[in-house]
Parts: C-alpha cells; sequence; structure tokens
C-alpha cells in the first residue's frame, strides 16, 4: 500500500463531529427543605463540571477545600453528600431552583441579581476582585491607568463590580462577554489585545498570573466581595443548618494564619496545614486528582480525627523547615529521611512510617556493582540540600575516593534521567524512589545499596509534643497494616499495567478488538475513528475491563469514578459504560482547546489531556511560547514543553504544578502509530467502520 491513500484515510477519519456531550441529569426532582432531604438521606451539591481542576492546591486556592467542607456538611446533617454539576457557573441556579440540586458549592460570588433567585448561606470567604491588565500599562491606581475597554462575563460579580466602575470613570466601557467565559479565557483575551483588562479574584490569581508573562496585578476593584454557598430560596431550614455548620467550623478559606500551632489549636480550627512538595512520591495532580503517597497518608491521619488538610507547597527541604517554623504550616508531609544532622539543626520528627535503604542509581547497561569500593574514581551527582550528601560524605571520609557533585533546585527525577541521557555518572535516591522510576523506565537500574536502613518520617516543631503524639499513635496502628500497605504498592511496587512499547498484533480476518461493535456504535454517536478508540483503548488497558489503574482510573478506558460520574456513567468496569464514558471524556477534553487547531492537533492536545489533564497540556502550551514554540502544535512543539514541566524551576511557575512529562509524551505517539497502523490494515483487508 502506498503511503498517500494512508495518509487520506488518516485525515478523512480524523474529522470530528463534535455532538453535544453526553451530561449528566439529577436523579430525581426535589424542592423541599431539610425535612424532606433527609426522608431522602442524600443532600445534592452542586458545582460546574470539572471546577476542582483549575489548579494544584497549593495556598489560597479554595476549591477542594470548599468540597471537602460541603461533604462534611452534609455528614452533620446525616445526610450522604452527592455531587451533580452543570456545564457552567451560570447554570448553576436553575438546577439549583429546578430541583435537581439542593445547595450550589463552588468559589460563588454574592451579587444582587443572585440573590433575587437563591438564598445565600454565611460567607465561606471574603475574597478581593482584582484588576488585570497588561505590563506594558503604567499605572498603579484607577485614575493613573488611562482609557480603557473591560472585559467580563454576563451575569457574573464581575460584571456588577464592572459597572459600578463604568459608572464612576469615564474612561473605563465595559464589553459583556457570554456567561460561562472562564477567567483563563478572559486572561487570554486581555494578553491577546483584544481587551484592555478584566477582573479576577484574589484568591485565584496568583495562581493564575504564572502563566502570563504579559499580564500583571492591578488596583483591587472591589473589597471583601463575600463567596458562599447557596440554597432555594424556599429552604429556611437547611439554610439555618447549614450556617450553623459553617460558623460553628470557622471557615475562612481566605485568611491564611501564620501561626505555631499543636494539636488543641489544630482541632479546634478543624484544618490542619500540610507542607509538601510538589513531585511524584509525595504530591501531584493527575487527571484532576490531587495524589502522592505522603499526601494519602496524611489525609487518612486527618479525617480519622475529623480534620480537612490544607496543603502549603514548598520546594525544598529548607524551604518547608523554613516554613514550618514560620508557622505557615503544622506539618511537614514529603518524604523526609530523618538525620542527626538535621536533629542538631533543630528538625524534629514523629516515628519512621517508611524504612528505606540509600541506592547508587547507574544506566542499565552497566554491572551492579559486587563492593561499595567500585565507587572510587566514580562521580555522583545529588542535590545540593539532600541527605544524601551526609551519606557520601561519610563514605569519603571512610577512604572510598568517589567525587560528590552538588546540584541546587534538581530532583530525584531529574538526576536519575541525566544518569539515563549521559549527563551524570551516578546518583543516589532512596530505594521506594528507584522502584518508583522502576515502574515507569528500563534504562536505569541500583547498582548498590548502601548499609542500614534510613528512616522517613513527618517534621515537626519543638514545641508539637501534642501533635507528635497523635502522629505518633497513628504510625503505630496503622504501620504496615491494611491502608498502608494498598497505598504503599498503589504507588511504588506494582509493576506498570500498560507497557507503552508494546503493539497490538492485528491479524488478517480477525476484529481489532473484543468490542469492535460497541466501540462502533458509541464512535459514531461522539463523532470519533472507532479505529482511534480502539488504539487509544488498548493503551490504557489492554483491552480488560476489569483493568485498574495504581489511581484508581478504572475499565477498559481508564476512567477516574468520579469523571465518569460528571458525565452521567455509574460503572466503569461495564465495557459499554467505560467505552461511553470514556469518548464523552475525551470529546469534553478536546473542546477546552481552542477552535483554531487543525483537527489532527485537536486530536493529540485532546488525547494528552486525556492522559495527564487539560490543565498540564495548557500548562504546557504557555510554557512552549514563551520557549518561541508554536503552542497550536503536539509534535516538536508542545510535547517538548511538556518534557519541562517535569524539572522544578518549570513546575514551581506552572499552575498546575509537576506533572511526568514523558507520560503523555509516549502516550499520545503510541496511539498515533498504533492507530495508523489500525487504519492500514482496516483498508488493506477492507475491514468495514460501521457496525456489522
Amino acid at each position: 500500500m502506498t503511503q498517500n491513500p494512508v495518509t487520506a484515510t488518516l485525515l478523512a477519519a480524523l474529522t470530528l463531529l463534535l455532538l453535544a456531550g453526553c451530561g449528566q441529569g439529577p436523579d430525581y426532582t426535589e424542592t423541599g427543605d431539610l425535612e424532606a432531604l433527609r426522608e431522602r438521606g442524600v443532600l445534592r451539591l452542586a458545582a460546574p463540571r470539572f471546577d476542582e481542576e483549575q489548579a494544584l492546591v497549593r495556598e489560597g486556592v479554595p476549591l477542594q477545600e470548599f468540597r471537602e467542607q460541603a461533604e462534611a456538611a452534609a455528614e452533620a446533617l446525616g445526610l450522604e453528600p452527592r455531587w451533580v454539576y452543570a456545564d457552567s457557573t451560570g447554570a448553576l441556579a436553575e438546577l439549583l431552583n429546578d430541583g435537581g440540586a439542593d445547595m450550589i458549592v463552588s468559589n460563588y460570588s454574592v451579587t444582587e441579581d443572585r440573590g433575587e433567585s437563591v438564598a445565600f448561606c454565611t460567607p465561606v470567604a471574603v475574597i478581593d476582585e482584582y484588576l488585570v491588565v497588561p505590563t506594558s500599562r503604567e499605572g498603579d491606581d484607577l485614575a493613573g491607568l488611562g482609557a480603557m475597554t473591560l472585559a467580563v462575563p454576563e451575569g457574573t460579580a464581575y460584571a456588577e463590580t464592572a459597572a459600578g466602575l463604568a459608572e464612576r470613570f469615564d474612561d473605563i466601557k465595559v464589553e459583556t462577554l457570554p456567561g460561562d467565559t472562564s477567567d483563563v479565557a478572559l486572561l487570554d483575551a486581555v494578553a491577546e489585545g483584544l481587551y484592555g483588562a478584566t477582573i479576577v479574584d484574589g484568591n485565584m490569581l496568583e495562581s493564575l498570573l504564572m502563566d502570563y508573562d504579559d499580564l500583571r496585578r492591578g488596583p483591587v476593584v472591589q473589597e471583601r466581595r463575600r463567596i458562599a454557598w447557596a440554597v432555594r430560596q424556599g429552604n429556611p431550614e437547611l439554610r439555618a443548618a447549614i450556617n450553623e455548620f459553617i460558623v460553628s467550623h470557622h471557615v475562612s478559606a481566605s485568611v491564611q494564619k501564620r501561626v505555631q500551632r499543636d494539636w488543641k489549636a489544630i482541632k479546634a480550627e478543624g484544618v490542619l496545614r500540610v507542607i509538601t512538595s510538589n513531585n511524584p512520591a509525595s504530591y501531584f495532580l493527575w487527571r484532576g486528582e490531587l495524589m502522592g503517597f505522603d499526601y494519602d497518608l496524611i489525609r487518612h491521619f486527618a479525617k480519622q480525627h475529623g480534620l480537612r488538610v490544607r496543603m502549603v507547597v514548598r520546594n525544598s527541604a529548607s524551604e518547608m523547615f523554613q516554613a514550618l517554623e514560620e508557622g505557615a504550616g503544622d506539618v511537614i508531609a514529603a518524604s523526609m529521611t530523618v538525620t542527626e544532622e538535621r536533629k542538631q539543626a533543630g528538625w524534629h520528627f514523629s516515628k519512621r512510617y517508611l524504612e528505606v535503604h540509600e541506592q547508587i542509581i547507574g544506566r542499565a547497561d552497566e554491572a551492579p556493582f559486587e563492593s561499595v569500593n567500585e565507587l572510587d574514581g566514580r562521580t555522583v551527582t545529588v542535590a545540593a540540600d539532600s541527605a544524601f550528601v551526609d551519606s557520601l560524605e561519610r563514605l569519603r571520609a571512610s577512604g572510598i575516593d568517589l567525587s560528590l557533585r552538588r546540584l541546587e533546585g534538581v530532583t530525584s527525577e531529574m538526576l536519575i534521567q541525566q544518569v539515563a541521557d549521559g549527563d551524570a555518572d551516578l546518583t543516589m535516591v532512596d530505594s521506594h524512589l528507584a522502584a518508583l522510576e522502576s515502574t515507569y523506565r528500563d534504562d536505569i537500574q541500583p547498582l548498590w545499596t548502601l548499609e542500614g536502613e534510613r528512616h522517613i518520617a513527618w517534621g515537626l516543631r519543638a514545641n508539637q509534643p501534642a501533635l507528635k503524639k497523635q502522629l505518633d499513635g497513628y504510625i503505630g496502628r496503622n504501620y504496615k497494616g491494611l491502608f498502608y500497605n494498598v497505598t504503599f504498592n498503589r504507588y511504588f511496587t506494582e509493576p506498570k499495567t500498560i507497557r507503552l512499547h508494546e503493539e497490538y498484533r492485528v491479524e488478517a480476518g480477525k476484529q481489532i478488538s473484543p468490542y469492535d461493535d460497541l466501540i462502533k456504535e458509541y464512535a459514531l454517536k461522539y463523532g470519533f475513528d472507532w479505529r482511534l478508540v480502539v488504539s487509544q483503548m488498548y493503551q490504557e488497558s489492554k483491552f480488560n475491563p476489569d483493568a485498574r489503574s495504581f489511581a484508581g482510573a478504572q475499565g477498559l478506558m481508564q476512567v477516574m469514578p468520579r469523571t465518569a460520574r460528571q458525565f452521567g456513567f455509574s460503572d466503569p468496569h461495564d465495557p459499554e459504560q467505560g467505552i461511553a464514558a470514556g469518548m464523552a471524556y475525551l470529546q469534553w477534553l478536546e473542546d477546552r482547546f481552542p477552535q483554531r487547531l487543525e483537527l489532527a492537533q485537536k486530536l493529540y492536545f485532546g488525547l494528552a489531556a486525556y492522559n495527564a489533564g487539560s490543565g498540564h497540556v495548557e500548562d504546557a502550551r504557555r510554557l512552549a511560547q514563551r520557549l518561541g514554540k508554536d503552542p497550536d502544535r503536539w509534535f516538536d512543539n508542545v510535547e517538548s514543553a511538556m518534557l519541562l514541566l517535569s524539572r522544578p524551576q518549570y513546575a514551581r511557575q506552572a499552575r498546575f504544578g509537576y506533572v511526568r512529562g514523558s507520560e503523555p509524551v509516549k502516550y499520545v505517539r503510541e496511539i498515533r502509530n498504533r492507530y495508523l497502523g489500525y487504519v492500514e490494515f482496516t483498508v488493506e483487508n477492507n475491514i468495514s467502520a460501521q457496525p456489522e
């Protein structure tokens, strides 16, 4: 077969119908007050679809906290929290008043217009609204900024603020955009010069501005705007109960106190502030889910004591201990090694919750050491503030003539990559991290394991004896217990389900997959080439409907259960539901990207977002633009930027933080290559693209 027919077939096959996505309708209609809700036993919480995916939770970004607070409120009322979703913030009030939900939970600003249709509860936060302007526009106050056109979404708090500004200043004009226009779209429009300024909530601004070198924070244009949940106006009993819950738990997500606290103060507020680092072992965002070994353990501890967690992200061990001393957090949970040097420097620790060995990492083609003396004449590269420096110095003091190379601002993953690429001779990592890396790659291996176990523990201050007692008790009860072992295996020991380099063998006269007919049916509905879906399905699950990933993704298309529910599907393990949920999600992701994209490029971005999350892909697109690459092309452009987001200097400047960039890069490339093979095979063998 010549290449031209295949190319033509591919271009035709990639044409998308982009039909409307499958939305989730409410299970029932209910407009009654608290007594009626208690009869049903459910409190339906309404939010915009994928509202929680706006950013990695750092400090001052409240969406994850709002979600946990609302679930706690439902449980305090003896009700099961159940999430229902609207397509946009503007559709929430209609969903509520039509009886499809019982309470709105989001970054929902209190406005006069909204107050006419819903009843607001006691505010959960108070924020300032800021003007955002190009960095080229000089001036720090409204009068000095000069004439401008201010873009805001219709029916929002921003629109109410903008109308007031236009009344006060003759040279401010307001351009009203559709009500579902996102903060990102507003900032993009200002960055592109379409409008002179926009307005953004202060609690989201720092995270959003990470991606815009040519935009800056302007003056405050609305002080102390209230953020509140809302119920129907005819539900005063529910509103009163929610108000009691909010006040009793002292909820104020906008206030970030820097105070050294022990257990009593932590329990009084109901929040444990956890200092961590954004990395693949401790804390990261994957497909919209917050994950990490340390994150899961500390949340398990907090849940047992009725606490919520608030994450405080820092980039290095020294920065984390500084944040602890300043009272920015209560405990460090970041795979911290206990060393005598750190204890002598005044650092304190809980009991160990993990025992590891330090390992020398080299390339896979090198023979393992027979003795530690083989380190003679070798160079070991480690992070400058890591515990490995002390271990290597002790080896040198024992007479081993090794060279120690210290680098600032690097992670174990970066150093392992340097070893694999030949840019570093050797590195040292903890055994659990080496195991984690080994599930993803086969180009490195441990060459030597040092004698003696090292302890990993949570970091504390000296003035926290009661918190230490609680943490030590938790570790004593749970170390190597069921939850602990399942969590550890989830991150560090389970072999990777999918081998990305392995191609599925297609034989003439046979179906490509056991689910071809079902895939063809739903591919027609959602406008995809069924062969592309088969290629993606093999990548995700090898056609195993019972597959489950380390992160909890399920079924043939490896959909997260919460994602499936947002599209109205309850069981991703069921082949039909799993296939439909996967296609609905892929279509939703593709719609997040600009319509101007070529069809093939839009498909590549959708696949990358399916693997890593749309937020990480947008981070990579913005980084690509800053690097002078084309943000609208995946191969050799955005994929190159995606690889950089595993490096701290780029991840800390990205709204969604760290991502293992090699995964979506391999994912898209493997699916495309397999799909091309399927296209060539099916054309050559005249396999119908329609259901038989």
